[in-house]
């Protein structure tokens, strides 16, 4: 997801660079969104794997 968010970013930088306003700031959105679901999940399985649930005892 992070290959992702990053791959819209460059899309964004490029587009931006270009003059595609529109296109630029939709793709700089869309990197966000998937940037903070990756932070979430990362943190998720952070606490998962602190707590130990799952584990094989």
């Amino acid at each position: 997801m992070l290959k992702w968010a990053i791959i819209f970013a460059v899309i964004s930088l490029v587009a931006g660079v270009f003059g595609f306003t529109g296109v630029s700031s939709s793709a700089a959105g869309i990197a966000k969104i998937l940037f903070y679901i990756f932070i979430v999940i990362t943190v998720i399985f952070l606490v998962v794997a602190l707590l130990g649930i799952g584990a094989v005892a």
